[in-house]
């Protein structure tokens, strides 16, 4: 079974992810900048399937000492699959002028996963499934922008935008060496992220996400991902324009 690591593992999505990526019978390594109650709970009841490793994705140390302890845990084993789920979110109560978080966004949500996908791809040289899945937004999609008005979020799709370009170039770069890239858009899920009003449960998010992650094979590589749910026209798992 593949050896994951999900980033963002405290709470929402992340800690959901761990569960279900256990409960298949994969070794996951649940990461975030400490360990919540949830993940305690997770690590406890997993019979050794679920570690808890530190990583604050901003903080190059950190990453590097993570790299450490999970070189450590794996062995002679490499690393097959990388969700790189940690990001932040925020409002903007006025227009883009008055944006003065867009370098916030940008360190976690960009830079961050750039600097957790270089350091761990050495140990995912040596895996046998090689994707990097990359938790985004069809907030980001440019094509889509006019139809996306309603969220005051613009570092946020900004940053999404950016970490699909990141995609991209990740997935180009490593072709040849039988990797897949992809940017995964899970909907909108009722998380602290996403609030009570958004369409999906934190349940139904995550069989979306997990229903992609474990079929997106080698062709999919570079490619912007959404999930399906049935009834939902936003929701039809075809694909997202950039």
């Amino acid at each position: 079974m593949p050896n994951v690591l999900i980033t963002g593992s405290a709470r929402g999505l992340g800690l959901e992810m761990v569960k279900r990526f256990s409960s298949q019978g994969d070794f996951v390594i649940a990461t975030s900048r400490k360990p919540s109650p949830g993940i305690k709970e997770v690590v406890e009841q997993s019979n050794g399937r679920v570690v808890f490793v530190p990583l604050e994705v901003t903080d190059d140390s950190s990453v590097a000492q993570s790299v450490k302890e999970v070189q450590s845990i794996l062995g002679q084993s490499g690393l097959d699959i990388l969700v790189n789920c940690a990001g932040v979110i925020a409002d903007l109560d006025g227009k883009v002028a008055q944006m003065d978080d867009l370098a916030w966004h940008m360190s976690v949500n960009v830079t961050g996963v750039h600097n957790v996908t270089r350091a761990y791809l050495p140990l995912m040289q040596s895996g046998q499934v090689k994707k990097v899945i990359n938790i985004s937004s069809a907030l980001g999609s440019i094509t889509n922008a006019p139809h996306m008005t309603f969220s005051a979020t613009p570092a946020y799709k900004i940053s999404k935008a950016a970490l699909n370009a990141l995609t991209v170039q990740y997935a180009l770069s490593y072709q040849d060496e039988g990797f897949t890239f992809v940017a995964l858009c899970p909907g909108w899920v009722k998380t602290d992220m996403g609030s009570e009003k958004a369409h999906l449960t934190v349940d139904e998010g995550v069989n979306g996400i997990m229903e992609v992650i474990n079929s997106v094979e080698q062709e999919d590589n570079g490619k912007f991902k959404n999930t399906y749910h049935a009834g939902w026209d936003f929701y039809d798992g075809k694909g997202i324009p950039f």
